[in-house]
């Protein structure tokens, strides 16, 4: 808002100058930057801080703001001036819209505690109001900002938390692999081979177990469901046992999967029941059984169902 409120040109282009300037002060890749509307603006710069490559190559992401005005939303740059140097750097970029529902913005966190322009930059301490330098640690007591971004997803949070290998609970982040989009659907798999594995399919009346959707298919996302279809033979005692049971791996590979991605769900199985009748009409999901095109994939059972 400061920055929309400059009027001189000469006061802009420092502001510019300032960003460069404690870009090359600050520990390189533990801030950083958030400015209005878009970095590197090559036009009108009141769309956003004038800056080059230079001015921001050491910032461990970059995040861009568009607040509304009435009824209107400045176009964010998504990171296009610098989007190749941003990906070969491994910068982390964000748009944010803080007026949208859902969004959550500390607002006061940047504007109430206190700035440390003046003290690293004297000369442009005519810019305090401008531009704001947060010593994360010092204000709260030791903890870092931790952002945290699911692209699959299109989320992001950034949270204070000790720092890792500090005393106390390890924030959730510290779980977090960095997977690639194939790991969800070879992860789902696997556990689907497992739990068929482990089923105990005469005890429970299953006579097969398939696996089907995006597991299946190598489309898998982290939010994607496990999709199954069970065979079942058995009376409505077996059912009962079997669907509690299964309902106990469901919540686990939740919690699970929450712990790999950052992605809350309270169940992860999506269980279809076929009988022997479906599969002899080929109805409901038992389509998919023997299907010639996307059929069902056989899960070896570890024990399986003699029911006649």
């Amino acid at each position: 808002a400061a920055y929309a409120d400059l009027e001189s040109l000469t006061e802009l282009k420092e502001v510019a100058r300032a960003v460069g300037r404690l870009n090359k002060l600050l520990p390189h890749r533990q801030f950083m930057l958030i400015g209005p509307g878009r970095w590197g603006s090559r036009g009108d710069i009141k769309l956003g801080v004038g800056v080059t490559y230079a001015d921001i190559n050491n910032t461990a992401a970059l995040l861009e703001v568009a607040w509304m005005h009435g009824n209107y939303a400045p176009e964010l740059s998504f990171g296009t001036h610098f989007f190749q140097d941003l990906v070969e750097a491994d910068i982390r970029y964000l748009p944010l819209y803080p007026d949208e529902p859902g969004v959550v913005f500390n607002r006061g966190f940047f504007t109430d505690t206190p700035s440390l322009l003046t003290e690293l930059l004297p000369e442009y301490e005519h810019l305090d109001r401008v531009v704001r330098v947060v010593d994360v640690a010092n204000t709260t007591g030791g903890r870092v900002l931790k952002l945290l971004l699911n692209a699959d997803l299109g989320e992001a949070v950034a949270m204070l938390a000790a720092p890792s290998g500090a005393a106390g609970p390890s924030p959730i982040s510290d779980f977090h692999v960095k997977e690639r989009s194939e790991d969800h659907w070879r992860w789902r798999l696997l556990m689907a081979e497992k739990l068929a594995e482990s089923l105990d399919a005469e005890r429970f009346g299953v006579q097969a177990l398939y696996l089907i959707g995006s597991a299946k298919n190598a489309t898998a996302g982290p939010a994607s469901d496990l999709d199954l279809i069970v065979h079942f033979r058995g009376d409505d005692g077996r059912r009962e046992r079997l669907e509690l049971w299964l309902d106990g791996w469901s919540r686990s590979l939740a919690e699970v999967n929450y712990l790999r991605t950052g992605y809350r769900t309270d169940h992860l199985l999506d269980v279809h029941f076929v009988t022997d009748d479906d599969v002899r009409e080929k109805s409901s999901f038992a389509a998919k059984i023997g299907a010639v095109t996307d059929p069902a994939r056989p899960l070896p059972l570890g024990r399986v169902s003699t029911d006649s």
